[in-house]
């Protein structure tokens, strides 16, 4: 049997919100093991001068606890 648990990660980008998720799943994986999926559970971005600035995903991480 295995356990799971899920981290919320807040990632941002100046690119776009792809980037900005595979930015948090790549950060992610580095401070946590056994990652097996995430899901974009919010986008926002912050506008300056009528453009886009910053696109921001919050991402809920799941990974498997080890034995």
């Amino acid at each position: 049997m295995s356990i799971a648990r899920v981290t919320e990660v807040i990632s941002s980008s100046k690119k776009s919100f792809d980037d900005a998720i595979e930015e948090g799943v790549k950060r992610a994986t580095k401070t946590l093991k056994n990652v097996q999926g995430a899901w974009v559970q919010d986008q926002k971005c912050t506008v300056e001068n009528g453009k886009i600035s910053e696109y921001r995903v919050t991402l809920k991480v799941t990974f498997v606890l080890e034995d």
